[in-house]
């Protein structure tokens, strides 16, 4: 078999390599070595990311079956042939190859734990969120309708504690977002699953839905405002363009009191 582009190895080769020259220096929690076609596959014991980093013994250099020309000589051990160590090289790539796979899962558990702990009650504070904008668009639709010039100083104070519950909403959903936005800042890599995946992995499939910004985005910006990519920048911006509006009609219609 093909191990990327450099290496062509027998089965007997994989055999010797993993069963005699690698044995020593494999990592505890491999499960299983699944040679394909143009790689290998791992099997490892799931990880929790609690695990110390998996890192790559450096203590096989000196290993007869694994050493380079160079330290055989110093070590005046007799120069083995070409091929020899070809296979030699073939297996320290392997090993290599083993834990960075195996780095791979253990940053993904990692990132999915973090990412557990940081959602908490999310979900609770987003229907909360929905709940507060539809009451406060309520609250601004009844304006137009004929029975709110009855009451109109009461309508529009039930509209400004709509817009009091909705912003105070929109920023507890944004501060658990921040959290979330925060983690996956800290786990971007190369290997790193995407959002939608690393949400599914957590257990919280419907948290692709949410909006979460960019963690730069979170908090108030040099005016004092919330970002327009926030929860709460979109909350701020909504009601500042309803209250602009109930300014207007009572600018334009003298409606100062009750009917």
């Amino acid at each position: 078999m093909s191990i990327g582009y450099d290496y062509t190895l027998t089965g007997a080769e994989l055999e010797d390599i993993f069963n005699v020259r690698l044995r020593p220096y494999l990592p505890t929690y491999l499960i299983k070595v699944d040679p394909q076609t143009h790689s290998i596959r791992y099997t490892f014991t799931p990880f929790t990311g609690q695990e110390d980093e998996p890192t790559t013994p450096r203590r096989y250099s000196e290993d007869p079956k694994l050493a380079y020309q160079h330290l055989d000589e110093k070590a005046r051990r007799s120069i083995a042939t070409e091929a020899e160590y070809e296979l030699r090289e073939a297996a320290r790539f392997l090993l290599d190859d083993i834990y960075r796979a195996a780095r791979i899962e253990w940053k993904n558990a990692r990132y999915i734990a973090a990412l557990k702990a940081a959602v908490k009650n999310a979900g609770d504070l987003w229907k909360a969120h929905n709940q507060a904008k539809r009451a406060a668009e309520a609250a601004f639709s009844y304006l137009r309708e004929p029975d709110a010039a009855k009451e109109w100083t009461a309508a529009v104070s039930r509209l400004v504690d709509a817009h009091d519950t909705y912003m105070k909403a929109a920023v507890a959903f944004d501060e658990r977002a921040r959290d979330i936005a925060e983690v996956h800042d800290q786990n971007l890599y190369e290997e790193s699953p995407s959002y939608k995946e690393a949400y599914a992995s957590a257990g919280f499939p419907e948290a692709w839905d949410w909006p979460i910004a960019e963690l730069g985005d979170y908090g108030l910006n040099y005016r004092g405002e919330y970002r327009e990519d926030t929860l709460a920048g979109r909350a701020q911006a909504l009601i500042k363009e309803q209250e602009a509006h109930v300014a207007k009609v009572g600018r334009l219609s003298g409606a100062t009191g009750d009917a």
